[in-house]
């Protein structure tokens, strides 16, 4: 059976598309299949699509064993739209600014795909949310997120109230710009931003962030995963809203609309080139300090070559 590896490419980012012709060709001699999807092929001109299989819309991961990701963080959502449902996971090379969700930069790129085709990879996964929009007791919008759900005012000049409910309980009712219920994962995105903690990955939780609410108690709250949430927009307000999954996917919140987030039964898998700890990361991408830090250090593992071992750590 054919191996076969689907790229998906940030579509305005000319030097995007010199990169994924780059790693088209080297997985090509490699004997492994790279693929696009259908919209995505007129990034590439026609005389450059050699070798490449074009694959549908619906479900352009279904056959393939990875997604390689030439972007940054909204490439990567994306791409998590592409494979969700298959087994295939995500690998992100960083092409952006802080590409916290990409396992690997613009330097390491020769070893990544090395690693890509010897299958030098483990996987991670992460948790997602289901989300409902009902209005009237009648569904009218089921979607999904990796990040982030995003309840927000829908003009500059009015507040969004709402109430929020935790376990069909309620909690409070907010007049705010918005309300964010994040994973862990997407706890160093827009929550961070409003000013939620930073969760670690493994942590299974729900991160619930008022946005600049008119209220005593605004503050950000963590509950379980098995944790039912739901916002409802006053329905006798003059302000009405807008929902967003991950930056993407908009929905209309008129007044009187109840959004019901849930954990996900499907995970997103992210393939991982190295076991350096999260504080690596976060170090890393947010440029921290850690002058006068005295402990052991970890060389980065993304520089080996496909199949050695493990560095020692230093003392």
């Amino acid at each position: 059976m054919t191996r076969r590896v689907l790229l998906v490419v940030h579509p305005r980012r000319p030097d995007a598309v010199d990169v994924a012709r780059s790693v088209a060709d080297r997985l090509i001699r490699a004997g492994v299949e790279p693929a696009l999807s259908a919209s995505d092929a007129h990034i590439f001109p026609p005389h450059t699509r050699a070798g490449l299989a074009i694959v549908a819309d619906e479900a352009p991961a279904v056959d393939c064993e990875l997604a390689c990701v030439l972007g940054g963080d909204g490439t990567i959502l994306r791409a998590a739209e592409l494979t969700r449902g298959t087994s295939a996971p995500l690998l992100g090379i960083n092409l952006g600014k802080v590409g916290f969700l990409a396992e690997a930069e613009m330097a390491d790129l020769d070893a990544v795909v090395d690693r890509i085709v010897a299958r030098d990879y483990h996987v991670d996964e992460r948790m997602t949310l289901d989300v409902a929009v009902s209005l009237g007791g009648e569904i009218r919008t089921r979607s999904w997120a990796l990040n982030e759900v995003s309840i927000e005012k829908a003009a500059r000049e009015r507040m969004l109230e709402v109430t929020v409910e935790i376990d069909a309980r309620p909690l409070s009712t907010w007049g705010c710009d918005g309300v964010i219920i994040a994973t862990p994962t997407g706890s160093t995105a827009y929550a961070f931003s409003a000013g939620g903690p930073v969760v670690w990955p493994d942590v299974e939780a729900i991160l619930l962030v008022p946005n600049s609410a008119h209220a005593l108690f605004a503050r950000p709250v963590l509950v379980g995963p098995r944790s039912h949430l739901a916002v409802e927009v006053i329905a006798d307000a003059e302000g009405s809203g807008v929902m967003w999954c991950d930056g993407r996917r908009p929905v209309d919140l008129p007044p009187g609309a109840r959004i019901d987030v849930t954990r996900s039964s499907i995970p997103m898998r992210l393939a991982r080139l190295t076991d350096s700890p999260f504080t690596d990361r976060l170090v890393e991408k947010f440029d921290l300090s850690v002058a006068g830090w005295r402990g052991t250090n970890r060389p980065r593992l993304a520089k080996l070559a496909p199949g050695s071992p493990a560095p020692a750590v230093e003392g």
